[in-house]
């Protein structure tokens, strides 16, 4: 089983990188996963990503997010919303591309009047490109960033059934 971490902030090293860390981690260890997760940190591959033809680790980028059992998907809020950095990205890849993965959006954001985001703006995204979007996605604050751990946890503690549940029917699927 692979797990992937997809990462829309534009700054490179990230909290929201670091949060969508965590985020893999606290599901991978309520689901029983191991191994480590894998990071496509957009940030690294911005000057590449309107290339007509996709540069090689643009390429690899793509494979990877294909190939993911369990994706994270990470954004910081703009705009209310996730990054144009991240729509790019994800506009690479075709209706029901990501049929095979179970997708968990989240955004990291400085006012709670943005929370419904995930669920109003990434959730639907994801489902567009054929991902199983287990509910609710993960809206966190800035200001919960001292409690990452916590609010993690619990989000995993309800979301980790969901993801178990849609790897196990498709495992006795193939």
């Amino acid at each position: 089983m692979s797990t992937v971490a997809l990462v829309g902030n534009p700054r490179p090293k990230s909290r929201t990188l670091g949060v969508a860390l965590q985020a893999s981690e606290a599901v991978n260890e309520r689901i029983g996963a191991t191994g480590e997760t894998e990071t496509v940190d957009l940030s690294v591959l911005a000057p590449d990503l309107l290339s007509a033809v996709p540069p090689p680790g643009v390429q690899q980028a793509l494979d990877t997010v294909a190939a993911a059992d369990v994706l994270v998907v990470a954004s910081p809020t703009y705009k209310a919303t996730y990054t144009g950095l991240l729509k790019v990205f994800l506009d690479r890849f075709g209706a029901g591309s990501l049929a095979s993965a179970v997708a968990l959006p989240l955004l990291v954001m400085g006012d709670a009047r943005h929370s419904l985001a995930v669920e109003t703006h990434l959730r639907p995204l994801l489902v567009e490109l054929g991902a199983n979007v287990p509910s609710p996605g993960l809206a966190m604050l800035e200001s919960q960033l001292a409690d990452a751990e916590e609010v993690i946890g619990a989000w995993a503690d309800r979301v980790a059934p969901q993801v178990a549940a849609f790897l196990a029917s498709t495992s006795t699927a193939t």
